[in-house]
C-alpha cells in the first residue's frame, strides 16, 4: 500500500520509512503541514499518518484540510507525544481514524495500519474475482467480461485489476505507476495513458457493462460502477465537473 507520514522528526521518518518498507508498503515522508497538502492536489495514498505539532500548522488542521478540502477518505492514524482523553477525542473528533501516542512501537504501528487498511480496503478473497460483468481468475491470471476471455498483456491485466479492486477511487498517476509498474519516474507518463485506453477499449468500459473509467485532470483516473458515487474527488470537484470519460 502507498502510505504517506507527516512528522518534523527526520530520525523518527526514518525510522517509520523503513519500518514501513520492510513490510511492503510505499512510503512517501513530509516534513510539514503545507508540503503534504500540496502534495495531494495531484496524488493520491492509501493512508496518512499525521503528526499533531508540526512547523506550520496543526496536525489537526491538516487532517480536516484532507476531509474538508480535498473530500478524501483515505485512512489517517494521528500520532503524538499527547495522550490526555481530550486530545484523543479532538483528533478523532477532526477526522482521525485511530491514534497512538509517542514514543511509537513499531510493531503496535504495524498492526494498526493493518488494521486500518483490512477495513478500509477489504479484499476480495480466493483466485476467482468478480466485479458485475468483469471475472478475475488469479491463478490463471485471466480476465472474462460476460463470460468470454479477454486476452490482455501482464501490465494491462495488472492495472485492470488493481482498478477494479478500487473502483470509485481517484487514483493519481503516480500511485498507479508504482502500484503496477513499480516505480513513479521511470514509466513515461504517456505509457498509463496508452494502457488506460486500450483497457477501456478491450474490457468495453461502458454505461451498459456496468463501469466508466475517467480520466481527473490534473490528478488521475477512476474507474466508476454505474449509479454508484465516486468515493475520493479532486479539489473543487464538487463544484466543477472537469472529468473526461476516456473515449476509444
Amino acid at each position: 500500500m502507498r502510505i504517506a507520514v507527516l512528522d518534523d522528526d527526520p530520525l523518527l521518518l526514518e525510522q517509520i520509512k523503513g519500518t514501513l518498507e520492510c513490510h511492503q508498503h510505499v512510503c512517501h515522508t513530509f516534513a510539514d503541514g503545507t508540503s503534504l497538502l500540496q502534495a495531494l492536489r495531484n496524488d493520491t495514498f492509501d493512508l496518512l499518518i499525521v503528526d499533531w505539532h508540526l512547523p506550520d500548522m496543526e496536525g489537526t488542521d491538516v487532517v480536516q484540510t484532507v476531509r474538508n478540502t480535498h473530500g478524501m477518505q483515505p485512512p489517517i492514524l494521528f500520532i503524538t507525544r499527547r495522550s490526555d482523553e481530550r486530545d484523543v477525542v479532538e483528533a478523532l473528533s477532526r477526522g482521525a481514524d485511530d491514534f497512538m501516542s509517542k514514543p511509537l512501537r513499531m510493531g503496535e504501528l504495524v498492526a494498526r495500519i493493518t488494521a486500518l487498511l483490512r477495513r478500509a480496503y477489504p479484499e476480495s478473497m480466493g483466485a476467482r474475482m468478480t466485479f458485475g460483468a468483469y471475472c478475475f481468475d488469479a491463478d490463471k491470471r485471466s480476465l472474462s467480461v460476460h463470460g468470454q476471455p479477454i486476452e490482455l498483456k501482464h501490465r494491462e491485466y495488472e492495472l485492470a485489476l488493481f482498478m477494479f479492486r478500487n473502483a470509485g477511487r481517484l487514483l493519481s498517476r503516480t500511485h498507479l505507476r508504482e502500484a503496477v509498474w513499480g516505480d513513479s519516474a521511470e514509466t513515461p507518463s504517456r505509457s498509463l495513458d496508452t494502457h488506460m485506453s486500450r483497457l477501456r477499449t478491450k474490457l468495453e468500459l461502458t454505461e451498459n457493462n456496468g463501469y466508466t473509467i475517467s480520466a481527473i485532470y490534473g490528478m488521475g483516473y477512476r474507474l466508476d460502477p454505474v449509479g454508484a458515487p465516486a468515493l475520493h474527488r479532486a479539489p473543487g470537484q464538487q463544484r466543477a465537473a472537469t472529468t473526461e470519460t476516456l473515449s476509444g
